[in-house]
C-alpha cells in the first residue's frame, strides 16, 4: 500500500530522517515508534506533504507521490492527524467534518453511512452543533480521527492520538481503531508512546532513532533487537 524507499529530510546541516526506508500493507496498523527527536512527525510530514523530501521517494499503490503537495495527496488517500490539534476552531464539529467530506467528494453533508456511524461511534452526535474549543481534550482528539476518516483515507496517519487521554479514552480508542479497520479498511500509521497501546493495537512496528531506521517488522522480533531496547525501551526491559 505505501512504500517509503531511502526517504531523507535535512535542515540545514541537521538530518532529522536520515536514509529511512520500510513499507505498510494494506489494512495493517503500523506502529511508528521511538524517543523524542527520533523523527517520527518529521516522518509523518514528508508522507502527508507538509514537508518536502531532501532526497528518496514515496510510493502509494505503487505509484510516486512524494512530489505532491498536501492537498493532492489528501485527494489521493494520504490522511492525518497532528500531534498539536489542528481544528478548525471558527467552524463548529459537524461542519470541521464537511471539510474533510468535501474534499474528498466535493458534496458537504452528503449522507454517508461510515460517517454517521464514526460520529456515533466516537461520541459526536450530541456535540455537532458545537464549536470545537468547548469539547473535553479527548472529544476534540476523536474529532480530529473522524474529520480524517471523512477523507475515505487509504493510508490514515494518526500521531500520538492517545496523548492526554486517561485509561478509558485509551481503550475505547483502540475499540474505535479495531471499528475502523473493519467498516473502512485501510493502512494505519501509529505513532504513540504508550508502548502496551502500540503492542496491542500494531502487526508491524517500524523504529527511529535520531533520524535513522533502528528496526522494522513484527513486534516480537523489533521489541527484542538489542538496539532498540537501547535506544527505545530502555536497558533491562
Amino acid at each position: 500500500m505505501l512504500e517509503i524507499r531511502g526517504v531523507s529530510k535535512s535542515f540545514g546541516g541537521v538530518k532529522a530522517v536520515d536514509d529511512v526506508s520500510f513499507t505498510v500493507d494494506a489494512n495493517e496498523i503500523h506502529g511508528l515508534i521511538g524517543p523524542n527527536g527520533a523523527g517520527k512527525t518529521t516522518m509523518i510530514n514528508l508522507i502527508s506533504g507538509l514537508l518536502k523530501l531532501s532526497a528518496g521517494a514515496i510510493l502509494l499503490d505503487g505509484k510516486p507521490i512524494e512530489h505532491l503537495p498536501a492537498h493532492e495527496k489528501a485527494r489521493v488517500g494520504i490522511a492525518r492527524t497532528f500531534q498539536n490539534l489542528r481544528l478548525f476552531p471558527n467552524l463548529s464539529v459537524r461542519r470541521n467534518i464537511e471539510v474533510g467530506e468535501s474534499h474528498h467528494s466535493g458534496k458537504p453533508g452528503h449522507d454517508d453511512d461510515l460517517i454517521e456511524e464514526a460520529i456515533d461511534l466516537f461520541g459526536l452526535r450530541h456535540v455537532l452543533d458545537h464549536s470545537p474549543g468547548s469539547l473535553p481534550y479527548g472529544q476534540m482528539r476523536r474529532l480530529e480521527i473522524v474529520r480524517a476518516l471523512a477523507l475515505r483515507p487509504k493510508v490514515l496517519m494518526l500521531d500520538e492520538p492517545a496523548a492526554g487521554m486517561n485509561p478509558e479514552e485509551t481503550d475505547r480508542l483502540f475499540e474505535n481503531l479495531t471499528w475502523l479497520r473493519r467498516r473502512h479498511p485501510c493502512a494505519i500509521i501509529l505513532i504513540e508512546h504508550d508502548l502496551k497501546f502500540i503492542l496491542s493495537a500494531c502487526e508491524k512496528l517500524t523504529v527511529m532513532n535520531m533520524g535513522r531506521l533502528v528496526a522494522s517488522g513484527l513486534p516480537g522480533d523489533v521489541t527484542k533487537n538489542p538496539e532498540v531496547i537501547n535506544a527505545y525501551l530502555g536497558q533491562g526491559a
